[in-house]
Parts: C-alpha cells; structure tokens; sequence
C-alpha cells in the first residue's frame, strides 16, 4: 500500500511539488555555465583532432608523390 506520508488523506502535497520545483530551477541555472565551460573544451579537442588529421593527410601526402 503506497501512502504519501506527509498527507493522511493520500493527497499529494502541492507545497512540496512547489519546493521541489524551485530546486530545480534554481539548480539548473548554474547548470549552463558548466556546460559552456564544458563545450569550450570539447571545441579545442575538435580543433586539435582536425589540424591532427590535416598533417596525416599531407603527410600521406608527401610521401605518395615523393
């Protein structure tokens, strides 16, 4: 038998919905930054492994036609 505790009736307590609610709000607007700071990283993984790639290909290059 599943019974919400904080309610005797077995009504669901909107009060703790609200206060959940704004805990997530509140936490997720920091939420961004992270992920700003995270994709900034990411971006110069791509950069590095496509100048990487780039000096492959003319290598390969180079030493087909030399």
């Amino acid at each position: 038998m599943a019974n919400n505790p904080q309610s005797p009736n077995g009504n669901q307590d909107q009060s703790g919905s609200t206060q959940m609610f704004r805990a997530f709000v509140d936490e997720g607007g920091r939420q961004p930054q992270t992920a700003a700071t995270a994709s900034g990283g990411s971006r110069v993984g791509v950069i590095v492994g496509v100048v990487a790639a780039i000096v492959i290909v003319a290598a390969v290059a180079w030493l087909a036609l030399g």
